[in-house]
């Protein structure tokens, strides 16, 4: 039986959100143009959390969208079952070109998943430029990616799995665990 731990609580999460804010608008001198855009699932509901914290620091509402990497992915035709991939749609409703925009993500992993988002933001305009925040970093880098905000640095061998979960979406507390 698989054994679950948790490496971050409700608590801890919110915590982690709050300095990852307070680190987006101190590394860009503020909130000037500024944008945040969620990657398809959790990303989102970060994302929007993200901007709520800088409302509250700032008093600026951050634009927000999301975008959906499926089409990017390069491991599409890796999969085992034969469905077509499901898309759920990229909705950026500003315009990104000239923007400084953090794409946000739950877990940084092999860099595969930001290395898609990246080409999907620029099929959407194009940024001054792009930041990564996410809440956990595990490691085991298959590309030359790093986040430029974490919530948490959490080693792990290959053999584990992170989950995220979040309220928002998994009707769940919030959580980040660990599953040998």
């Amino acid at each position: 039986m698989p054994e679950e731990v948790v490496v971050m609580d409700e608590a801890a999460i919110k915590r982690a959100l709050t300095r990852v804010s307070y680190e987006i608008i101190e590394r860009n001198k503020g909130t000037k143009d500024l944008a945040l855009v969620g990657i398809k699932t959790r990303g989102i509901f970060l994302a929007n959390r993200l901007q709520a914290r800088i409302k509250e620091i700032e008093d600026v509402e951050v634009p927000v969208g999301d975008i959906d990497i499926t089409l990017y992915r390069d491991d599409l035709s890796f999969k085992n079952d034969s469905a077509e991939p499901s898309l759920n749609g990229t909705n950026v409703p500003f315009d990104i070109n000239g923007k400084k925009v953090v794409l946000v993500d739950d877990v940084l992993y092999t860099g595969r998943t930001v290395r898609a988002a990246m080409d999907a933001l620029m099929d959407v305009g194009r940024p001054a430029g792009i930041q990564l925040a996410v809440l956990a970093d595990r490691g085991h880098r298959e590309l030359p990616i790093r986040a430029d905000f974490v919530g948490k640095n959490i080693p792990t061998s290959s053999e584990e799995r992170i989950e995220v979960h979040l309220a928002d979406i998994d009707h769940a507390a919030d959580a980040v665990t660990i599953i040998k």
